[in-house]
This record gives C-alpha cells, sequence and structure tokens, in this order.
C-alpha cells in the first residue's frame, strides 16, 4: 500500500512538472508568436483604408481614389439579408465561437483525413474573427506559424471588440475580387456596386449569394471567366441559406435558377469629360492632406464642376481646335496594319483607344476606290473588358473628307490605315474623317461672384495628356491683360474719355539695350482717342503711354491684386502681357471686374468631409448673422456677411465692363455678337501669334480661352484671338446662355451715364453718340484742347479734352 502511494506521488510530482512545463512552454508559444501582434489598444483604434470620391455639383459621382476600392457601411446599416448569406457561406456559428470554431476545426479534420491523397484542396475552418485577422493584420502566407498567430489575433480580436463589431470589419474588409478591370473590390458595399450597379439595400437573395460566396476564391469565381463555377457556388450559398432558416426553400429553388445578373458599372471622369478636373483635384487633395489620406482616408468632395456645363466647353473647346487644325489640311493615317493576315476586329482592338473623344471611333480602311471607302470600326468593350463580338461597318464618302482638300476619297485613305472618324448627323452609317489635332488650348468657366469653377478643360484629350493648360501652362496673355493697366488708369484719375496718343514711340530700355519701338497690329496709328477706343481696338502705341503715365510699379500692384502675377517686373513691355500666367488665373482676375471688384479664390471644391462625415474644409468663407438661433422666435432673418476684400472701386469695375462690351460690339471680338446676350471681353494675341486668348464674361458666367501649341511656334501670320479664340467662347455661351434671359450688366449706385461723341470724348448732342459711364464729380469735357507739345517720341503730340486727361508718352501692348 505504502508503494503504491509513493508511486502515485511520484506519478503526481512528474505530471505536476510535465504540466508546469507545458504551461511554461505554451506560454513561451504564446509569447513568441505574440511579441509584434497589435495590443488592444492598437485595434481599438484600427480604422480600415476607404477610398476617396469626388461628386460632381449635381451629385453625380466622377472619380475615385484608392489603394482598395472601399465603402466603408456600419453594421447597422448592412441589410439582414448580406449578413445571413455571409454567415451561411462562412461561419454559421460566428456569433457562438470565442473566435476559433472547435466543432468547424473537428469537421474539417475529418474531411481532410478522408480526402487524402484525393488532390483536392484541404478544407479550412477559419472564422469570420479568424479572417478579419489573416487578411487585415497578419498576412495571408500559409504556414503553422501563420495558423498560429492567426488564432492568437483573433482571441484578441474577440477580447476588444463585440461580434457585431467584428462582423462590421470583415464585411468591409473583405476582398471580393474585381468584375472588370481596374474595379478591385473590398467590403460588401463597394461589390455591390461593381458587380451589380446596386447599393447593398437593392441586392435581391441570389445577388447576395453570390456576393457571399466570392472570398473563398474570388478569382476562381469570376462572373464571365468562369461562370458556371459561380453559379456552382452561389447556389451553394442559397442552400446553406436555405438550411440555416434564412431563406425558405422554394425562394432558394427559384434564386438557383436565376442567371448571376453581374452587370459592371463604369466610374469615369470621361462620362462628362471631367478627366482635368478630376486630375486637379486628386492634385489638390494630395498636396493639403497627403497621398494616405487621399488614397484610404475615405474622403468624400463635392466638386463645383456642372457637368452639363463641362460637355459644353469641351465641345467648344475641342471644334475650335479642330477648326483651326483642319483648315491646314489631312496628315495622314495615325497608322497602318495588316487586316488582311487576321480577322480585322481583332487587330484594331489591340491599339490604345482615347477614351474621351467620344463621339470620335477608331476604325480600319478594309477597302477604298473612287469615291468610296468602307471602314471596319474598333469593336466595343464592355465594362467586364470582355469584346463584344458583333462588327460594325461605315462608309467615308465625299462629304467625309471635303475637309481634307482632296478630290477622291481614294486620295485621302487606303486599305490597312487605322484613322479616327465621327458619324455624320442625319446621315445613317455615313462617317466624317477626323485627326487628332497638333494645336492645344485650355477653356476655364467660372461664378464670377464666388470662384467656383463650373467647367474646366486642360487640352483637347486627358487620356492622350495630363498636362492642364488651364493650370499648368504658363503662357503670355498678350492684350488680353490690358485692362487692367485701364482699370489702374480708371481708378487713379482717369475717365473712359480721356486721351491717349496713337502714334509711333520709342522708349530708352537702359542698360545699353538700345531703343524699343511698339507698334499696332496693324502698323497704323490714328492720333488721340479716347481710353475706350484704345481699349475697344486693342491700340498698342496707347496701352505703352497710358502705362508709362500711371506708372509700372502701380500697375505691377493691381496685377497682384488680381492675382494675374505675384511678383510682376515693372518694365514697360509687360503692360502688353509679356508676363506668363495661366488661364485660371486670367478668368479669376476678369471675374474681379465682373463682380464689382471683390476679390475671389478659384475652387473646385465646394466641401471636404471626412469618413465620418464631418466638414473639414467649405471654400465658403462668408459667415452667417443669426444663423446660429436653434428655433424662430420672431428674430431678424439670418443674414450672410460679405468678407470678401474690394480690389478695384466698384464703379471702376462697371467702368471696365462697360469698356470691354464695346470690345464685343464694335471692337476686335464682334464675332461674339452673334451670341445675342450682353457680353464682355478682350481678345490676346501674343508676338508671331504663338498663342492666342479671349476672357470675357457674362453678367454671371465668366469663361477665359486659350489656344497655342505646347512648343510654341506661330498659329499663322495673320492669326489673331478674334479669328480663333473668341469664336470658342461664343460657341460655348451661345449654348450655355441659350435659355437664360438677356440681362445687362449691373449698373452700380452713383455712376452716371452721359452720352459722348465716340471719337473726342466730349458731351454729345442730341441722339448722337454712345452712353458712357462716369463715376461722381467726373464729366466729359465740353470743349477740346491739344494741350502739350512733342513728348520726345518722334514729334507726337499730347491731346487731352479740357477738364480730362491726357498721356502723351508710354509703351505698347499687343493685338
Amino acid at each position: 500500500m505504502r508503494f503504491i502511494l509513493r508511486l502515485f506521488g511520484w506519478a503526481f510530482a512528474v505530471g505536476t512538472i510535465l504540466f508546469v512545463i507545458g504551461v511554461a512552454g505554451a506560454a513561451g508559444v504564446i509569447w513568441h508568436y505574440s511579441k509584434d501582434l497589435p495590443d488592444s489598444a492598437q485595434l481599438r483604434n484600427y480604422e480600415p483604408p476607404v477610398m476617396s470620391r469626388v461628386h460632381a455639383g449635381d451629385g453625380s459621382l466622377i472619380a475615385e481614389f484608392a489603394r482598395e476600392r472601399r465603402l466603408y457601411l456600419p453594421i447597422q446599416a448592412v441589410p439582414k439579408l448580406i449578413i445571413d448569406a455571409f454567415l451561411s457561406a462562412e461561419d454559421k456559428n460566428f456569433y457562438k465561437h470565442f473566435g476559433v470554431d472547435p466543432e468547424g476545426l473537428a469537421r474539417a479534420a475529418v474531411s481532410n483525413f478522408r480526402n487524402r491523397g484525393s488532390g483536392r484542396r484541404p478544407q479550412g475552418a477559419s472564422t469570420i474573427t479568424q479572417q478579419v485577422a489573416k487578411n487585415f493584420l497578419v498576412g495571408s502566407e500559409q504556414s503553422i506559424e501563420r495558423k498560429i498567430r492567426e488564432a492568437l489575433i483573433a482571441l484578441r480580436i474577440e477580447s476588444t471588440y463585440s461580434k457585431d463589431k467584428i462582423l462590421e470589419l470583415y464585411l468591409n474588409e473583405i476582398y471580393l475580387g474585381a468584375p472588370a478591370p481596374g474595379q478591385g473590390s473590398y467590403g460588401v458595399a463597394a461589390a455591390a456596386l461593381n458587380y451589380f450597379g446596386k447599393s447593398v439595400h437593392e441586392l435581391n437573395a441570389q445577388e447576395a449569394a453570390y456576393l457571399a460566396a466570392l472570398p473563398k476564391a474570388p478569382t476562381d469565381l469570376h462572373p464571365f471567366r468562369n461562370r458556371e463555377r459561380a453559379i456552382e457556388r452561389r447556389n451553394y450559398v442559397l442552400d446553406r441559406m436555405a438550411e440555416n432558416g434564412f431563406l425558405k426553400r422554394p425562394d432558394a429553388d427559384a434564386a438557383k435558377k436565376q442567371p448571376l445578373g453581374v452587370n459592371p458599372r463604369t466610374v469615369s471622369p470621361n462620362q462628362i469629360a471631367a478627366g482635368y478636373f478630376a486630375e486637379e483635384i486628386r492634385r489638390e487633395l494630395q498636396d493639403r492632406y497627403g497621398e494616405k489620406k487621399l488614397l484610404e482616408g475615405g474622403l468624400s468632395v463635392r466638386a463645383t464642376v456642372d457637368p452639363k456645363m463641362q460637355l459644353m466647353a469641351r465641345k467648344a473647346l475641342v471644334d475650335g481646335l479642330v477648326r483651326f487644325d483642319e483648315a491646314r489640311g489631312w496628315r495622314g493615317a495615325i497608322q497602318k496594319i495588316d487586316a488582311a493576315s487576321r480577322e480585322w476586329g481583332l487587330a484594331i482592338a489591340e491599339l490604345p483607344v482615347l477614351g474621351d473623344v467620344k463621339p470620335w471611333r477608331l476604325a480600319v480602311v478594309l477597302d477604298a476606290s473612287g469615291d468610296s471607302a468602307r471602314l471596319g470600326l474598333q469593336p466595343v468593350r464592355e465594362a467586364s473588358g470582355q469584346l463584344r463580338p458583333e462588327r460594325e461597318t461605315v462608309t467615308l464618302g465625299p462629304d467625309g473628307i471635303r475637309w481634307t482638300r482632296r478630290t477622291r476619297v481614294s486620295q485621302a485613305v487606303s486599305p490597312g490605315d487605322v484613322v479616327y472618324v465621327e458619324p455624320i448627323d442625319g446621315k445613317p452609317g455615313q462617317v466624317r474623317l477626323r485627326q487628332m489635332p497638333e494645336v492645344n488650348g485650355a477653356i476655364t468657366v467660372m461664378d464670377p461672384f464666388s470662384g467656383r469653377v463650373l467647367a474646366m478643360v486642360g487640352g483637347f484629350s486627358h487620356d492622350q495628356s495630363e498636362f492642364n493648360r488651364a493650370t499648368q501652362a504658363l503662357r503670355q496673355p498678350g492684350s488680353s491683360f490690358k485692362p487692367f493697366v485701364y482699370a489702374t488708369a480708371l481708378d487713379n484719375g482717369y475717365t473712359p474719355s480721356s486721351i491717349v496718343l496713337d502714334a509711333p514711340i520709342e522708349v530708352d530700355q537702359g542698360g545699353g539695350l538700345g531703343m524699343w519701338t511698339p507698334s499696332n497690329y496693324d502698323g497704323k496709328f490714328t492720333g488721340p482717342r479716347t481710353l475706350r477706343y484704345g481699349i475697344q481696338f486693342s491700340k498698342n502705341l496707347m496701352t505703352v503711354r497710358l502705362a508709362k503715365d500711371v506708372g509700372m510699379p502701380l500697375i505691377a500692384e493691381y496685377a497682384r491684386r488680381f492675382g494675374i502675377y505675384d511678383d510682376m517686373l515693372p518694365v514697360l513691355s509687360m503692360s502688353l502681357g509679356a508676363g506668363e500666367t495661366t488661364v485660371m488665373r486670367m478668368t479669376a482676375a476678369y471675374s474681379m471686374l465682373a463682380n464689382g471688384g471683390k476679390r475671389i479664390r478659384p475652387t473646385l471644391i465646394d466641401r471636404i468631409q471626412d469618413r465620418w462625415g464631418a466638414t473639414i474644409f467649405k471654400h465658403d468663407q462668408r459667415t452667417c448673422e443669426g444663423c446660429e438661433a436653434e428655433k424662430w422666435s420672431n428674430q431678424r432673418e439670418p443674414r450672410l456677411i460679405d468678407n470678401r476684400e474690394q480690389v478695384l472701386d466698384p464703379l471702376t469695375a462697371y467702368q471696365m465692363v462697360s469698356m470691354l462690351e464695346g470690345v464685343v460690339n464694335a471692337g476686335t471680338a464682334t464675332v461674339v455678337k452673334s451670341v445675342g446676350k450682353p457680353l464682355a471681353g478682350k481678345t490676346g494675341t501674343t508676338n508671331d501669334a504663338k498663342d492666342v486668348w479671349f476672357v470675357g464674361f457674362s453678367p454671371d458666367l465668366a469663361v477665359g480661352v486659350y489656344m497655342g501649341f505646347d512648343k510654341p511656334k506661330s498659329l499663322g501670320n495673320s492669326a489673331t484671338a478674334g479669328q480663333y479664340a473668341a469664336p470658342i467662347f461664343r460657341d460655348f455661351m451661345q449654348v450655355a446662355l441659350k435659355d437664360k434671359p438677356a440681362t445687362p450688366f449691373r449698373v452700380p449706385p452713383g455712376i452716371k451715364l452721359i452720352r459722348v461723341d465716340p471719337r473726342t470724348g466730349m458731351r454729345a448732342g442730341g441722339e448722337g453718340g454712345i452712353l458712357e459711364a462716369f463715376k461722381p464729380g467726373t464729366a466729359p469735357p465740353d470743349s477740346y484742347s491739344v494741350i502739350g507739345a512733342s513728348d520726345g517720341t518722334g514729334g507726337a503730340m499730347s491731346v487731352a479734352p479740357a477738364g480730362g486727361r491726357s498721356v502723351g508718352s508710354g509703351t505698347g501692348g499687343l493685338y
């Protein structure tokens, strides 16, 4: 008996020692594999990456920025149908286990034992909690070490989060494949949109079951490449939902008979030709918040772009660029392919195509003889990336090549030529030959009162070139800068009737640089003229004299106030727009003339919200007096306080608006007059016609247009802004203002409209003359007199109305 007790004692001691050793070993293993795992605090503060989205002014989605395309939904917002489908497919005991499912482990072990040697993939037993750990915290490599770490972190997750929170993480984090190229979907919300174009609340049973089938093998269950296998796995999930009581058996059987119904959505700025707009917003967000916040922070951006206006702006710009380019003739096919040696549809489908030049299509010439050619259009590629099987052919006839200066179609194209074509309206099956213009340009449309950019196109095609000519191209504005020289003068004692001499002038540049002798565009001069005449007909010699009298340092200060230049060199040549600036800056500066001289800040973004919906940026900085009241109790109505800086006297601003109306009605931009609405603006043509501009406005819309080659060269010896830039402005305004009333420009209080003789600036009698704007204390003169003698510039005289202001010397500008 004593021996037995002693033996039992030894056994107990050994067992105790082994137990302690085992516990210590297990603790050591746990410690070893837990060293670099996140602790509870890190888990509580975890925020999954969420894509940032950009919405247009009307709420439509135009762009998404992400490393992982994910929309985050709180568990309360996830429909029960989705939860039921995923629990049935992945972890039916989720709400019962503690992070690791012993029942599932046993079931997997038995199944894998039975299938040993069969070549089948081993069955896993990962719970939803383990999948959260595996996919987002410890990696996905297949190893014993990874399994131990996965189990440890799963237990830690279970102790940190509620079951609902764990399920929320899972449903938002899980990778669910890509129905189409570039549409990798993370989480159920993004997957529902990418696969079916629906929100999760709109999904039916078969759609929810298909999404729940994907986590196991999203690539192997692709809806187009492996359709049959995808349907099989979806039906398996539907059966599990019925077995678990989430679906009635008849409903599950009916759902199993339905097709997958996958219809990948497309989200692209190209839908509204807003590639440049979206890219500019991406750059701003990255500069403001950094790349990580942009791609993972779940920012919600409300852009200022008006989709309808954006399409109008792109069409007006493209039409203008094409007009210029086609006037210089046909340059030939893009390239040549051997369409005879293989199926032509596949041959041309391999060629890269610009996605933002619709309705242009790429085509290959199949045969051409005489006055007709048969062309095959590049097959349409579905959102899934698959080519449509049907092939489209069209006919190119004499109407389609008229602009090419070729008399016969066979002289313009030959079999194998790859070209762009555009359908001819009213002639089904007939196309017009097109070519990518070598010239480029930009157009910006802005609300002059807020600085909101309603449309912006930075070139012919963003897919072809991402360089934004509206914001990144620094170009000389030429004579489109002159209004700010004249505004400086009007703000400092001049009137629109002040006389400036239009005559030859020489300016000593100093420093041994010799004499500068500017000239007018047409090489002619007209003697003493009013300021209105000088801006209306863009007289360089008058602008030079005016700038010299006003002083270039003061003009440089006004240029800074208007945001055209940050630090303009105060030399006379700058009065003619010799400095470099952007279309965006010029459009904003003209907006300040249109809005009565108030400073605005151009913006492409109205508001930015973080992932939780809190506003972190708002463009409108006005304060609302009385808006803080929680309820109405007969107090004064709320009032917006306009705190914008006044950069120009509103009376001066109106005088400039009136003079710029003259440019449209009777000056260098009469081509714009056909719009039939009150418009104002100014042309700008630089030296050698390397760049042409037109910047102008209606009472409620400011528009800047630029055209030129990316590598500057002359647009032609006789090219002018009135010829090429102003028609783009005209075409845009015709459609943008089509349904708007002909609202005149607002006349501010204090302005006196007095009839004057446009030639002399003196008061006009009877019905003749024009109405000119004068500030209080100023008026047109009653008599005309010549004051001063030679100004040292070749004998030119300085003249002015009596009581007015005259300028006899200065430096010049452009047309």
